[in-house]
């Protein structure tokens, strides 16, 4: 018995709609809003500067504090960028900056290194470590001087535990998924007229 072509094409774009939503239901953070929390994020104005404050709390999953355990070291990645909202295009980028702390435990001495640039700090303990890894203040993001009152920006913000720079083998198969996919996404809008 054949299918007619409508009936056919009807089941075919089904097919294609139910595995479209299976792929991007599929890659979905879901683990991120209960792995970290903001605690804080705001923007200030101070020294002809746009500047960044945030405080987050982590809670990491068993899977990645035994690789901590273990000695692996464990990136995260706080970034935020400004752009000025476009009605004729999409937005433009003005600003972009990151930063990145390596966590890694040093078994010999039984203790926490988190690094941050060139610079390091020990801890003696996890939880001290991550609290150091998760917060920044006074955190430059543009120059005031470069922003147009009478335009309308926002900030994009995005900590994240960053796989990417997981050892090889332990990327292969993560997908940005599971116990690993420890991140906050915020977004702030920028009120130019508030005094410094």
């Amino acid at each position: 018995m054949s299918q007619s072509p409508v009936r056919r094409q009807l089941l075919t774009g089904l097919l294609k709609g139910l595995l479209g939503l299976a792929v991007v239901a599929s890659g979905l953070p879901a683990a991120r809003a209960q792995s970290v929390e903001l605690a804080a994020l705001q923007l200030q104005k101070a020294d002809g500067a746009l500047n960044i404050d945030f405080s987050a709390r982590v809670a990491l999953p068993r899977a990645v504090e035994d690789a901590l355990q273990r000695g692996v070291p464990v990136y995260f990645v706080a970034e935020a960028q400004l752009l000025r909202n476009r009605w004729y295009w999409r937005d433009e980028r003005v600003a972009r900056v990151s930063r990145s702390w390596r966590i890694v435990y040093q078994p010999l001495t039984s203790a926490w290194r988190v690094s941050l640039g060139g610079l390091y700090q020990t801890f003696p303990s996890l939880g001290e470590a991550l609290v150091f890894a998760s917060r920044s203040g006074g955190w430059k993001l543009v120059d005031l001087a470069q922003l147009d009152a009478d335009k309308s920006y926002y900030v994009e913000f995005n900590y994240r535990l960053d796989t990417s720079q997981l050892p090889g083998p332990m990327q292969f198969g993560l997908g940005g998924q599971g116990d690993w996919a420890v991140g906050v996404s915020r977004t702030l809008k920028v009120d130019l007229s508030a005094q410094p």
